[in-house]
């Protein structure tokens, strides 16, 4: 019998998730199963219970059920609990969740490594103050950046996000407006406005021509961020598509002790539109 793996969110229609953990597996020779699991908005724990009892072995964790995640686990790795949030739960038997997040590690291998951008030294604004951001926020701040701002619709929430990190490096916060006018190198969307077909309230003037706009969502066309990105003169415009299989194969390494390579995952979700 393969070992059972799945995602689980709300919605989960567009997952990429199965096919990378397909490709994964067959690269890494991992006798496995992965399939997507649409629950209901209050339905996260019961079905997560339900897969362990299926004798399921992980899963990743996706939009809106981070934090619900975090609260289940029974042990958190140190960045799960830096981000207290998380996209990665194993399951250890005896009731034991291990809960992860790979996300932080996935933005910043892919901006690093596959983009060739450098985050020491620069001025980074990431938009959004969910479990989307949380993940990232650790990671980024341990390259160094010169600058860490964290905008959000609801003010306060950044501000929670700013008092938790600040120790770890230049990190502010405010409402969206409250940046107007900075100009930054690199710009994240870490908010779920582009899986709705919108724009984030975006800051006038954050953009050069030199800057990343990077989205964390990803979708065929270019996203409203990435194209209103575009408009205002951005030349590097990036999806999440990179991230998304990076911290994959962190999750991949959890469960199965294997590394995947990812370049050829990648090109081959960018080559078929996603």
């Amino acid at each position: 019998m393969p070992d059972f793996y799945a995602v689980i969110g709300n919605p989960i229609h567009h997952s990429k998730s199965p096919l990378i953990h397909k490709l994964f597996a067959q690269e890494t020779r991992q006798d496995m199963q992965y399939e997507a699991i649409l629950v209901p908005l209050d339905g996260f724990e019961p079905a997560v219970r339900a897969f362990q009892q299926r004798g399921g072995k992980g899963m990743n964790v996706t939009l809106p059920f981070k934090l619900e995640a975090y609260a289940l686990s029974t042990r958190l790795t140190d960045r799960a609990n830096a981000a207290q949030a998380v996209n990665t739960l194993k399951f250890n038997g005896n009731n034991d969740i291990l809960g992860d997040n790979t996300d932080g590690a996935g933005l910043v291998q892919d901006i690093e490594i596959n983009q060739r951008v450098a985050i020491a030294g620069k001025n980074i604004l990431l938009m959004g103050a969910g479990g989307a951001a949380r993940g990232t926020i650790m990671p980024l701040l341990t390259l160094k950046p010169r600058l860490l701002a964290i905008a959000n619709r609801t003010k306060e929430k950044a501000q929670v996000l700013q008092r938790q990190f600040s120790a770890h490096g230049n990190v502010l916060s405010g409402h969206y407006h409250d940046f107007s006018g900075e100009s930054f190198d690199i710009i994240i969307n870490a908010t779920s406005a582009s899986l709705h077909d919108e724009l984030p309230s975006l800051p006038e003037g954050i953009f050069s021509k030199e800057s990343l706009a990077y989205d964390m969502m990803y979708s065929q066309e270019l996203t409203p961020f990435l194209r209103f990105a575009q408009q205002q003169g951005v030349i590097k415009l990036v999806d999440g598509i990179g991230m998304l299989v990076e911290q994959a194969a962190e999750s991949f390494f959890l469960w199965r002790g294997i590394r995947p390579e990812t370049k050829k995952v990648i090109e081959m979700l960018k080559n078929k539109g996603h």
